[in-house]
């Protein structure tokens, strides 16, 4: 005879699983039936319209009202995930700016906040552009902390196994910084801090450039060179966190690409270093010279530690994005061929689609993978946000 307390332990556990089951089918499914679900999931009828009715209970499902049809009889009742039940932000902690991202459970963006910063604040002043974009992002929804079920930061350097930037950062003074540390005082749900050109080649396969693609070397290309890696539909880290960091490689030429558009002649003395980048690719389309051979020169260098990667990893896309994106007209072209002298076999080299937001997004990505990972290894046992839907 079994023992009735590993019994009820174990029945206790399947119908957790079987609830699990059901909220898998539910998410990125159109509202679907209980007789849908059940041939989804492979659990009975009976069991599916007891779940489901236990998950709207839980806040986790809602009803969809059948709307008016010609169809003899009742309409069948349909289920929809309840994706307000929960919300994530994702936010981007860069030379420039901080910029915050809230999204509900199925990565739906409800509201946005930006704050520039200056490329020399110290860790105090950027830290706390970072308290005043999640204050505002929290206020301007209606949102409490306590409505969020995991946050997400994407900073610039590479980030260890403790979510810190102890190898190199070019954010002055953030080698000190813990930022999971100093969330948590107004969080209480995982926080995640990752590299920002990790978090944009995230942000392209999951809404950018490269949706049809598995294999991903993503290009941050800027006053910095950065990659982002993918490879059989997961994001590579490396062992400390550094994977992707081929421009410390001096030899690839990646730390000196941009110089060549910092330093091209002509540029008017008016034009700050970072605006010069600008400048110098609205010239070049102009047809100045200088300019073009300027862009010329940095194509060279980015092809270099492009190739390494290539010829390492063989992706199916290479993307190209960062602030440069804007001016991939100037610079796929002359990209894919300084590849094809340089690689086996030149994959298909893209323009990133997100722009300035991709590293957000991709921070909103992790997060949303982060709730997932907790709900389908932990169990339904996540807070509930109240009912305001």
């Amino acid at each position: 005879m079994a023992d009735p307390v590993i019994a009820g332990t174990d029945l206790s556990r399947l119908r957790e699983l079987n609830s699990l089951t059901v909220v898998r089918a539910l998410r990125d499914q159109p509202p679907a039936t209980v007789t849908e679900l059940a041939k989804l999931t492979g659990l009975s009828r009976p069991a599916v319209d007891v779940i489901a009715q236990g998950l709207v209970s839980g806040g986790w499902a809602t009803i969809v009202e059948p709307g008016g049809s010609s169809v003899v009889g009742r309409p069948a009742r349909r289920y929809r995930f309840r994706a307000t039940a929960g919300h994530v932000i994702g936010v981007d902690v860069g030379v420039h700016k901080v910029l915050a991202l809230m999204a509900d459970l199925d990565g739906n963006v409800v509201q946005t906040a930006r704050r520039s910063v200056a490329a020399d604040a110290d860790p105090s002043e950027r830290l706390a552009a970072l308290d005043e974009v999640l204050a505002a992002c929290l206020r301007e929804s209606g949102k409490a902390a306590a409505d969020i079920w995991a946050v997400s930061v994407g900073v610039t350097g590479p980030v260890d196994a403790s979510g810190k930037t102890t190898l190199f950062t070019p954010l002055p003074g953030w080698q000190t910084v813990d930022l999971a540390a100093h969330l948590s005082d107004r969080f209480t749900c995982p926080i995640v801090v990752e590299n920002d050109c990790k978090l944009a080649a995230l942000a392209e396969r999951w809404r950018g450039a490269a949706r049809d693609a598995n294999d991903i070397v993503y290009l941050l290309a800027g006053m910095r060179n950065g990659a982002g890696l993918i490879i059989d539909g997961v994001l590579r880290r490396g062992f400390g966190g550094a994977a992707g960091e081929i421009g410390a490689l001096k030899a690839v030429r990646w730390l000196a690409a941009p110089s060549h558009l910092q330093n091209c002649p002509g540029v008017p003395a008016t034009v700050s270093p970072d605006d010069a980048a600008a400048w110098v690719f609205n010239a070049a389309r102009d047809g100045n010279r200088d300019a073009r051979t300027a862009v010329g020169r940095y194509v060279k260098d980015l092809a270099v530690g492009t190739a390494a990667l290539v010829l390492a990893l063989d992706p199916q896309i290479v993307v190209f994005g960062g602030g440069f994106s804007r001016s991939a007209d100037l610079v796929l072209d002359p990209l894919r061929r300084e590849l094809q002298k340089l690689c086996l076999r030149v994959p298909d080299v893209r323009a990133s689609t997100l722009g300035a937001d991709s590293v957000a997004l991709g921070a909103l990505r992790l997060a949303l993978d982060e709730v997932d990972r907790r709900v389908f290894t932990l169990g339904l046992s996540a807070p509930v946000a109240p009912r305001r839907d």
